[in-house]
Parts: C-alpha cells; sequence; structure tokens
C-alpha cells in the first residue's frame, strides 16, 4: 500500500517559486546538488508548472503547449543572457509567440472588459507568459536578475526598496555565499563549495 500523500508527486520541486511568469519559465531549469534538472522535461511537469503559474485552469496540458513554452523559453533565456540565439533572432522568437495572441478591450454588461484571445489554447500560457515579459521590461528591465552564485541559474525580478537583491533565495544561495565567507575569514582560505 502506498502510504505517501497523492499530492507529493505533483509538487513543485524547484527551488524558486512565485517569479513573473517569464522568469518562473526560465526557472524550470535549475541545478542543485544532485546535478541539472529541467521541470518540462520530466512526466507530468508541464502539469505542476501550469499548476505553479496559475494556469492550469486556462492551458491545457498538451503537447502543442509544451512546445510553445519551449520555444518561449529558449527565446527569453537569450534574451535576459546575451547567449545562444543572436539577439535579432531572439526577438523574432519572441514576436513569434506574441504573434499567436492578442488582446481585446470590449464593453460588457458590467462594464469595460479585457479579453486574452489565441490562435488555440495551447498559446495561451507562452502568450501570456511572453506579454509578462515585455510588462516587466517596461517597468525596469534592470530588475531582471540572475542569482549572484555563479553556480546558480535561477533568475528573479528584484522588488527590493533598494534594488540590492543579489541572491535567488537568502536560504539557499545567499547562507552558503555567506558561511563560505565566514569559513574564509576565520580560516585563512577558500571554503566548502557546497553551492547549487
Amino acid at each position: 500500500m502506498n502510504t505517501q500523500p497523492a499530492q507529493a508527486a505533483d509538487a513543485d520541486p524547484r527551488p524558486l517559486l512565485g517569479e513573473p511568469l517569464p522568469l518562473d519559465l526560465l526557472n524550470t531549469r535549475w541545478t542543485d546538488d544532485s546535478g541539472a534538472h529541467d521541470l518540462l522535461e520530466r512526466p507530468g511537469g508541464l502539469a505542476i508548472w501550469l499548476s505553479s503559474a496559475g494556469l492550469a485552469d486556462v492551458a491545457p496540458d498538451t503537447q502543442e503547449t509544451l512546445g510553445a513554452l519551449l520555444a518561449t523559453r529558449t527565446a527569453l533565456s537569450s534574451l535576459v543572457t546575451s547567449e545562444g540565439y543572436g539577439l535579432e533572432r531572439s526577438r523574432e522568437m519572441l514576436n513569434d509567440t506574441l504573434a499567436h495572441g492578442r488582446v481585446r478591450h470590449l464593453l460588457g454588461t458590467e462594464g469595460p472588459e479585457t479579453v486574452v484571445e489565441t490562435d488555440t489554447p495551447g498559446w495561451l500560457a507562452a502568450w501570456r507568459t511572453a506579454e509578462v515579459y515585455l510588462r516587466l521590461l517596461e517597468e525596469g528591465a534592470d530588475r531582471i536578475r540572475k542569482c549572484a552564485n555563479p553556480d546558480c541559474r535561477l533568475r528573479f525580478y528584484d522588488t527590493s526598496r533598494n534594488g540590492r537583491r543579489r541572491w535567488c533565495s537568502m536560504a539557499a544561495c545567499g547562507n552558503r555565499a555567506k558561511t563560505r565567507r565566514h569559513y574564509e575569514r576565520h580560516q585563512g582560505g577558500p571554503g566548502p563549495d557546497r553551492i547549487h
């Protein structure tokens, strides 16, 4: 008899959750002590991400959705790192995603309404992710950051008042860096390298 809770298999295993959609999508790839991971490559991973992102009720868990998200993730990854594809090609890829949807404004019975329409339901998650990326660029492109731990690939949107956040998480990378610095000060040499 299986004694594990049913939701344990559906729990999001990623170390950083709750970032804006484009960064949350980028953070579906991470590295920890056991190696590199890609949530979207594991069985059930798309459903986990859609649920974590609050899109499970509006975007289907289909191959089309997965393909659209993977293409969008590739474009975003190149855009935020300036690596991989050239920036022009990355912009084209993101614009390809945006071309699959649109915002329609209506006057409904309760007043003004805004409706997002995509070519097919499979493009909704990717389109929303790309659209949120544009808003982040307008609000503060310089606040889109990579964790200061060189071994960590996670991204975050710095909402701190002074704009000086450095770590994906103080509990993970931040504390590890503090521990290493403390060790180096008191031991006179490099400390243990246990970084994810």
